[in-house]
């Protein structure tokens, strides 16, 4: 489970990236929005969610270790508290974002919208990934 939740990390990450980057170019050359590429984003962001609620409520390293000792240790505290709250938090801007685009009109505005929501999802997401136990990156 943990390989999976790191492979669709990266797959979450080129996800938002190829969107947001697309979704700039499309607002900066003033061209319709693109619902589909947003949609990857999203798509994403809900199944990597799904496989990280799963490992969250099985693993020792998640709600088990929910404690006020741990608290004081940063690994565990990031873990059990840190990372799925932010991770949540970025989900919720990428789903508020798509959304919000999905009802305007306005493809610039669509644009606007979903730039503004998917970059600081994935702001959110990059400051709690815990790079240094990234299983496909040791």
């Amino acid at each position: 489970m943990k390989h999976l939740h790191s492979t669709l990390a990266i797959v979450l990450l080129l996800a938002l990236v190829v969107a947001i980057v697309i979704t700039l170019v499309n607002y900066a050359g003033n061209k319709p929005y693109n619902r589909k590429i947003a949609l990857l984003g999203l798509i994403s962001a809900h199944l990597q969610l799904v496989v990280g609620l799963l490992i969250y409520f099985i693993s020792p390293l998640g709600i088990q270790s929910f404690s006020g000792a741990n608290m004081k240790i940063s690994l565990s505290r990031l873990y059990f508290l840190e990372h799925p709250l932010m991770m949540l938090l970025g989900i919720i801007l990428i789903t508020v974002g798509y959304s919000k685009a999905k009802r305007l009109a306005d493809g610039k505005k669509a644009n606007k919208t979903v730039l503004l929501f998917y970059i600081i999802g994935l702001i959110f997401i990059l400051s709690r990934i815990p790079w240094s136990t990234w299983s496909l990156l040791n």
